[in-house]
């Protein structure tokens, strides 16, 4: 067994395509992995079972809603019972509520502030004293390009991802020399679920300003995930690393 095993992580959104990839590849670099995730789909809770069986164990699903700080809180407590300390923790839950401001209802706006930003507060709040108080942190925030570009038609989910950026830097600062580092993933668009329900006119539209001339996968973004979540990582914090394929660069 990999002496890494003892590096419990937790993965928020765990159970999408690319939440699951980020989990496979913290499994497979020895840690254990809490795939953390609505329990709303069993249709989907059963296919990552199966997805993650080759794992034996080592990859487990909790369910949870981000959204909810009392609900984080129960759910950090049932983790440290029946799992342990957690020292690696991916933000990767997101929605989208995609309409111009225009047309922009407040729930629409709200629901996707609750999600992609306050619940990143509110399951990071409940892991950050312990990783401090043991001298050891991992917390990648899965960000995403269009909060450095904006995207029409997403003034919400692009407000979420850029202010993830700010919560990111600010974080990393107050934890740096606790031996805790906070960092962001800035994905732009590969083949998951939501950018494959784009219409396909847009989404070639969309490949077509991408410079390498295609989506990305997400093993790409898992595997830059799994790099800044070990160990030998400890110098890298504050940091935004695009994974987008060179659609854009800054």
């Amino acid at each position: 067994m990999s002496p890494k095993r003892e590096r419990l992580a937790v993965v928020t959104g765990g159970i999408g395509g690319l939440g699951t990839e980020i989990c496979r590849y913290l499994a497979r670099s020895g840690r254990t992995v809490v795939a953390a995730d609505l329990d709303a789909r069993p249709e989907r809770l059963e296919a990552f079972r199966s997805e993650v069986a080759e794992f034996n164990g080592h990859i487990r699903f909790e369910a949870l809603n981000v959204a909810d700080f009392e609900h984080c809180e129960a759910f950090a407590e049932r983790v440290r019972e029946h799992h342990g300390e957690v020292d690696i923790l991916v933000n990767a839950a997101g929605i989208t509520r995609d309409t111009t401001l225009r047309k922009m209802d407040a729930k629409q706006w709200s629901d996707v502030i609750r999600v992609n930003l306050d619940g990143v507060f509110n399951l990071s709040r409940q892991f950050i004293d312990g990783m401090c108080e043991r001298g050891f942190g991992r917390i990648v925030n899965i960000s995403s390009v269009n909060g450095q570009t904006g995207q029409f038609g997403q003034t919400n989910y692009s407000a979420a991802k850029a202010g993830l950026h700010g919560f990111t830097m600010a974080l990393a600062r107050e934890v740096a020399r606790k031996g805790v580092t906070v960092n962001s993933v800035s994905p732009g668009y590969c083949k998951t679920q939501m950018v494959m329900q784009i219409p396909e006119p847009i989404r070639a539209e969309i490949v077509s300003k991408i410079p390498v001339g295609r989506l990305g996968e997400p093993c790409e973004i898992a595997r830059v995930v799994d790099f800044l979540s070990a160990d030998e990582s400890g110098f890298i914090t504050g940091a935004n690393v695009p994974v987008n394929g060179g659609y854009f660069m800054d």
